[in-house]
């Protein structure tokens, strides 16, 4: 009997422990772009037009990240990270459109492989320092770190993910539902501090 509490206990433990980067399914907040229904149908893969889209200026950084969040992910791995990067080529462009460019590779590059993810957390570091007082870039650049301290810490992850949400001097640029799904995964780690 023991031994069967053990391993029920276990196996909970592992269903929540899946990972904070394949378990944050936020783009449903967003369902209502076009573009994020195009990458919920694009089957893993960054398309052409929707590189276009994480390239423009005309839409938000939380639109951008919706995107790439519902491309998703791939336990074989993906290759998104490369396509957008060479589609950019050298023109990564200035200001806001190069912080948003660092943030969709960061992000990319956490997807396309989140077994690995200190190159990615290195690019998120770039993107929020171009714009530190965004919610979404600090969001996604927590989480990428949650993904990285996922084998050491969970109660760290969780305070990573937590001081995001608790800081009232950040823009408000994602919408409550996102912030909603985000948490909901993550509050799962707090019982581990």
């Amino acid at each position: 009997m023991l031994l069967f509490v053990f391993f029920v206990s276990g196996f909970i433990s592992v269903a929540v422990a899946d990972s904070p980067l394949t378990s944050t399914y936020f783009c449903t907040a967003y369902s209502g772009s076009a573009d994020v229904q195009k990458a919920i149908n694009s089957k893993g893969v960054l398309t052409p037009e929707l590189m276009k889209v994480l390239n423009s200026k005309k839409y938000s950084s939380a639109i951008k990240v919706a995107i790439i969040n519902a491309i998703g992910w791939n336990f074989d791995g993906q290759n998104n990270y490369a396509l957008y990067k060479e589609f950019l080529g050298k023109k990564m462009g200035k200001g806001q459109q190069k912080a948003d460019n660092l943030l969709c590779l960061a992000y990319l590059k956490a997807m396309d492989n989140y077994f690995d993810c200190n190159e990615a957390l290195k690019l998120a570091d770039e993107a929020l320092a171009l714009n530190p007082q965004s919610y979404t870039f600090n969001i996604i650049h927590a989480l990428i770190n949650a993904q990285v301290m996922f084998d050491s810490s969970w109660c760290e992850l969780w305070k990573a993910t937590n001081a995001v949400r608790v800081n009232s001097a950040l823009q408000q640029d994602m919408n409550a539902e996102a912030i909603r799904i985000i948490f909901e995964y993550m509050d799962l780690y707090k019982e581990e501090c």
